[in-house]
C-alpha cells in the first residue's frame, strides 16, 4: 500500500517562444489554469479581455497548424456532429448503488456491521454532502479525458464523452501530479456527480415562464436531460457543474478517501464542497445534523449525506454484497413540507402575455423562509390535482427550488368547495380575451396595452442581461408606466424630452433625472444582439438572439424572413420559427423596431458587414458532407451563412450546391442521383473571392 502525503505539479514554463508548438502547449496551460480559478475555485486570474485574447491567439495558431491541434485542446470543448445515439460501453469497475436511509436506527446498525467485519480495526468515516444530481463517470489515459459514461445499470453506461467536454469545470487534460514515491498518475478513472446550481435553473425557468413554455420540475432532471441531448452545441448552452467523489488508477495503489479527493484537487478537479473526516460516529451525527439544518444555504440540491469508510484497503475487505457496497450507505433527509390554507388562486401576466396561476397562501415557515405565494404554472396542472380555493394544501420543497403546491388535505376540505374555473379574461382594467393556442398548455393575453406586459416588456428591456439601463429599475418602471410616461419601449428613449415632468415626479431630483437619462444614452451602444433579445421577441432568449443576429446580420433580414428561413438556423424547430416569424409581420411589433432605430439604436451585427456582398453563394441552399480539407463543417457553414447562403441538412430538389469532402456518403450519392451539382472546398472558397 502506498500512500500519498506529498504532491507536486508539473506546469509549463510560461516563457516566450517562437515554436508554434511550445507557444501552443503554453497558451493551453494558462487558459485551463485560468479555466480552474475561474469555475472551479471562483477566483479569477485573468480579466475577460485577456482571457479572450489569449484564447484567440490559442485558435489562430491552432487554424494556422492543425496537426497540432488535440482533443485536450481548450477550443476543443465543443466539437463534433450531433450523434443518432450514444453507444454503450461497459465500466472498468461497476458503479454500485448505495442503500438509503432515513433513519437514525440504521445507521447505527450500519456502523456495527462494520465494526464487526473490521473485527476491531480501527476506522473512520468519510461524510460528503449527496448531491442530487446525474453519475458519472470519467475515464483519462496519458492524462487527457478519452471517456465520458453514464451510470446506466451499473455494469454499463452510455458513451456521451462529446457531451461531458462541454462542462466547463471537467479538466480535458488534468494536471501532472506524483504520489511521494515518485510515481506519476497518467491513466485513471474520475467518478462524480453531474449537477446544476439553483440560480442557472431559477434563470432558466424564468426564461421559458416567460416564453410561454412547460417549467423544468427540478434541477436534477434538468440535468439528466441535458447530457442526453443528441448534439453537444446544445449541451454547452446549459450551465452544468461536476463534483468529483471517486479516484481509481492502475498507475499507483491509493491510500484513502481523504487522500484521493486531495489529489483531485490537486489534478485539477473539483470536489464535492463541505465534506468531512469523521472519527466517531457522533462525528457522523453531528454532520449529518448540521447539513439538515444548513441545506438550504447551498448554492445546489441535496437530498442527504454519504458516509464512506475512509480506509480503501477497509473498503476492499469489507466488499458488496449484490448491487450494494458494506462499505457505505447515503443517508436521506426528508423533504421539506408544510400545509397551510389557499386563500385564493390569482393570474400573473407576464411580459409575453402569458397568463399564470399563482397561488395566494396563508404565510407559512418552509425550509427557512416564508412562503406566502408559490406557481402554479397552468390550467392543467390545477385540474390534475384538483386545487381549490379554500383548501388545506400541501406546500413542499423538496428536490425542486421552487415551491410548489403539491397537493391538498381531504379530509379538510371544505363541504361547500368548488373546482376552480379558469379565467377566460386577462385580469388587467381592459379585459381583453385570454387565448389558447393548440399544444401549448398555456393561455395568453394578445392585447399589446395590458399594462402588465407593458411592465414586463420595458423591465425586461431594461435588464442586465439586456440594454442594462442604470436607474431603470422594477419600482421606477412601475411609476413611469403609472403616470403614463412610458406605454412602450421605444419611449424610454423619449424621456429626454419629459425632463420637466420626471423632476415633478415624487422622489426625483435633477442628478437622479440627469443619471437615468446618461444611462438610457450609453444603452444605444449595446450591440445589435442585446437589441434582438430587448424587444422580447417569444422563445427567444440571449442564447437563440445571437444566433439570429450573426445568422441574418441585421433586423431587416429578419422582418423579410419566412418561417422557412428560420428553421435554416441550427437549433431553431418549426413551433420556435413560427413565433418568430409571426412577431417580425405583426404590425405593431415592426412600428417598435422601427422607432427604435430612429431613435439610434443598433440594428445591425458588428460581424457581418460581408453579408452584403453579392457572391454565388448569396441565396443557395447547400448541403455539408464529408471531411473537408481545411475547415469543419461548422466553419463551413458559418461561411456559407456569413455571405447569404442556407445550409439545409438534407440534399432535395430545392438543393443548389452539395459542398463534398472525403468519406462523403448518401448525402452525395443523393446529389448525384438528383443532378445537385457537387462542389469541394476550394470551389467554395473560389465563390466568394470576388467579395474578399
Amino acid at each position: 500500500m502506498q500512500q500519498h502525503d506529498l504532491f507536486s505539479h508539473s506546469h509549463s514554463p510560461e516563457t516566450s517562444t517562437n515554436q508554434p508548438s511550445e507557444r501552443i502547449t503554453q497558451l493551453r496551460e494558462q487558459i485551463r489554469r485560468a479555466d480552474f480559478a475561474y469555475y472551479v475555485e471562483a477566483a479569477p486570474i485573468l480579466d475577460d479581455r485577456e482571457y479572450d485574447r489569449l484564447f484567440e491567439e490559442l485558435s489562430a495558431l491552432e487554424q494556422q497548424h492543425p496537426d497540432l491541434i488535440t482533443p485536450d485542446s481548450p477550443t476543443q470543448r465543443v466539437g463534433g456532429e450531433p450523434t443518432k445515439e450514444f453507444r454503450t460501453v461497459q465500466h472498468v469497475q461497476p458503479m454500485l448503488s448505495l442503500q438509503n436511509t432515513y433513519n437514525r436506527e440504521e445507521v447505527l446498525d450500519f456502523d456495527r456491521r462494520v465494526r464487526e467485519l473490521l473485527e476491531g480495526k480501527p476506522y473512520e468515516y468519510w461524510c460528503d454532502l449527496k448531491y442530487d444530481g446525474v453519475a458519472m463517470s470519467l475515464r483519462y489515459q496519458d492524462g487527457a479525458l478519452v471517456l465520458g459514461l453514464t451510470r446506466g445499470d451499473g455494469i454499463s453506461g452510455d458513451d456521451i464523452t462529446q457531451n461531458v467536454r462541454t462542462i466547463p469545470v471537467v479538466p480535458l487534460r488534468a494536471n501532472a501530479v506524483k504520489l511521494s514515491n515518485g510515481q506519476e498518475l497518467r491513466n485513471f478513472e474520475v467518478r462524480g456527480e453531474v449537477f446544476m446550481t439553483n440560480t442557472d435553473f431559477l434563470r432558466i425557468n424564468e426564461e421559458r415562464e416567460a416564453a410561454g413554455e412547460k417549467l423544468y420540475a427540478n434541477p436534477r432532471n434538468l440535468t439528466a436531460g441535458t447530457l442526453k441531448l443528441q448534439d453537444p452545441r446544445e449541451v454547452v448552452k446549459r450551465p452544468l457543474q461536476f463534483a468529483a467523489y471517486f479516484l481509481a488508477s492502475e498507475d499507483g495503489v491509493l491510500f484513502s478517501q481523504a487522500d484521493s479527493m486531495r489529489l483531485l484537487r490537486e489534478m485539477g478537479f473539483p470536489t464535492a464542497l463541505h465534506s468531512r473526516l469523521c472519527s466517531s460516529l457522533e462525528d457522523v451525527f453531528a454532520f449529518l445534523d448540521e447539513w439538515e439544518e444548513r441545506r438550504e444555504t447551498l448554492p445546489f440540491q441535496t437530498d442527504g449525506a454519504v458516509i464512506k469508510v475512509n480506509n480503501l484497503q477497509q473498503q476492499f475487505e469489507l466488499g458488496a454484497v449484490g448491487r450494494f457496497p458494506r462499505w457505505a450507505f447515503a443517508y436521506k433527509y426528508e423533504a421539506k413540507k408544510a400545509q397551510t390554507r389557499l386563500n385564493a388562486i390569482f393570474l400573473q401576466i407576464g411580459r409575453t402575455g402569458v397568463a399564470t396561476p399563482v397561488a395566494d397562501l396563508e404565510p407559512v415557515l418552509l425550509a427557512g423562509s416564508t412562503i406566502s405565494r408559490a406557481t402554479l404554472h397552468n390550467a392543467d396542472y390545477i385540474a390534475e390535482l384538483d386545487i381549490r380555493t379554500g383548501d388545506t394544501v400541501v406546500v413542499e420543497k423538496g428536490g425542486d427550488v421552487i415551491p410548489k403546491v403539491s397537493g391538498f388535505v381531504t379530509e379538510m376540505r371544505p363541504a361547500e368547495s368548488t373546482p376552480f374555473a379558469f379565467p377566460h379574461e386577462c385580469p388587467c382594467s381592459h379585459k381583453q380575451a385570454l387565448k389558447r393556442y393548440d399544444g401549448e398548455a398555456a393561455y395568453y393575453c394578445e392585447f399589446a396595452g395590458c399594462p402588465s406586459q407593458v411592465r414586463g416588456r420595458i423591465e425586461h428591456w431594461a435588464s442586465r442581461k439586456a440594454m442594462d439601463i442604470e436607474g431603470l429599475g422594477e419600482k421606477v418602471v412601475d411609476q413611469l408606466v403609472e403616470v403614463g410616461l412610458l406605454t412602450t419601449v421605444a419611449d424610454v428613449y423619449r424621456l429626454h424630452t419629459q425632463r420637466e415632468r420626471l423632476l415633478g415626479l415624487e422622489r426625483w431630483a435633477e442628478k437622479r433625472v440627469d443619471n437615468l437619462l446618461q444611462g438610457i444614452e450609453a444603452s444605444k451602444e449595446r450591440p445589435f444582439a442585446k437589441v434582438l433579445f430587448g424587444v422580447g421577441v417569444r422563445f427567444v432568449g440571449e442564447e437563440t438572439a445571437k444566433m439570429l443576429a450573426e445568422h441574418f446580420g441585421s433586423m431587416e433580414r429578419l422582418m423579410s424572413a419566412t418561417k422557412d428561413d428560420f428553421v435554416q438556423v441550427f437549433g431553431i424547430g418549426e413551433r420556435t420559427a413560427g413565433a418568430i416569424a409571426a412577431w417580425f409581420q405583426n404590425p405593431d411589433n415592426r412600428a417598435l423596431v422601427r422607432d427604435l432605430e430612429r431613435e439610434g439604436l443598433k440594428m445591425q451585427h458588428e460581424g457581418r458587414i460581408i453579408a452584403d456582398a453579392v457572391t454565388p453563394v448569396q441565396g443557395k441552399t447547400f448541403v455539408i458532407t464529408g471531411t473537408l480539407p481545411t475547415m469543419k463543417r461548422d466553419e463551413a457553414k458559418d461561411l456559407i451563412q456569413r455571405y447569404g447562403g442556407k445550409v439545409a441538412g438534407s440534399v432535395s430538389k430545392k438543393t443548389d450546391f452539395v459542398l463534398a469532402g472525403e468519406e462523403a456518403g448518401s448525402k452525395l450519392e443523393k446529389a448525384q442521383e438528383l443532378g445537385v451539382k457537387v462542389i469541394t472546398e476550394a470551389e467554395l472558397l473560389a465563390m466568394i473571392q470576388p467579395a474578399t
